[in-house]
């Protein structure tokens, strides 16, 4: 049975996820949270006191991790070694081990592995920085979304200042410009669109606009 994948990249800020979400629900497809995996293998780091200074300890870690996504009742379950693991993964300590482990690659190949492994057996959508040219270089359809800093910078203030946070709107979009330098600079699969993705630009876009016009390319592809 054929399974169909959709890759979403873009920088910081674009919208990847909430896009990615939205046209899963529609389509009836699996959301890859790739964040939510991240933090599963940080879980497992904490839990088993892995120096992730260590290399060699790092590398006999990750065999020992499986990481999946799965769907009950329409919520997304994160699945670390056959245990749900959603109420575990949103702490604090769980989010900075897992900033600190992702740049490991062992940690990068073995969430690339898994990831490939769940857009073999289940229809996905995934969004990230190297989807399209790394995770899935034979997705069904590739989308490049972007915007600009400005807009971005934005929407990142909106959204802070909805939730009461006190932020300076030039400090973010600095950040941003920062950000996506790391990102398209960086040795590892770095951020590029990829030459078969669709580029779109959601700067002067709505979001509903945004998720129709992706849907339409998906429907012309497929």
């Amino acid at each position: 049975m054929k399974h169909y994948s959709i890759a979403i990249d873009g920088p910081a800020g674009a919208g990847k996820s909430t896009i990615a979400k939205s046209i899963a629900k529609k389509l009836g497809y699996i959301y890859v949270d790739t964040g939510a995996m991240y933090r599963a293998m940080a879980l497992y780091f904490i839990q088993n006191n892995v120096d992730i200074n260590n290399a060699d300890q790092m590398e006999e870690a990750c065999k020992k991790v499986d990481v999946s996504i799965e769907y009950q009742n329409g919520e997304q379950l994160v699945i670390l070694n056959g245990e749900n693991v959603n109420g575990l993964i949103r702490t604090e300590q769980v989010g900075n081990m897992a900033s600190l482990s992702s740049v490991n690659k062992s940690v990068r190949l073995k969430l690339v592995q898994l990831q490939q492994n769940l857009a073999n057996k289940e229809n996905v959508i995934m969004d990230g920085r190297d989807i399209g040219t790394y995770v899935l270089p034979n997705a069904d359809l590739k989308i490049y979304l972007t915007a600009s800093t400005k807009e971005r910078a934005k929407r990142r203030w909106m959204e802070l200042s909805q939730k009461g946070i006190a932020c300076d709107i030039d400090e973010i979009e600095k950040d941003i410009i920062d950000r996506d330098y790391r990102d398209t600079t960086r040795d590892f699969a770095p951020l590029r669109q990829a030459e078969d993705a669709i580029l779109v630009d959601s700067s002067n876009m709505t979001i509903d606009e945004v998720i129709q016009s992706i849907i339409e390319y998906f429907n012309k592809r497929v």
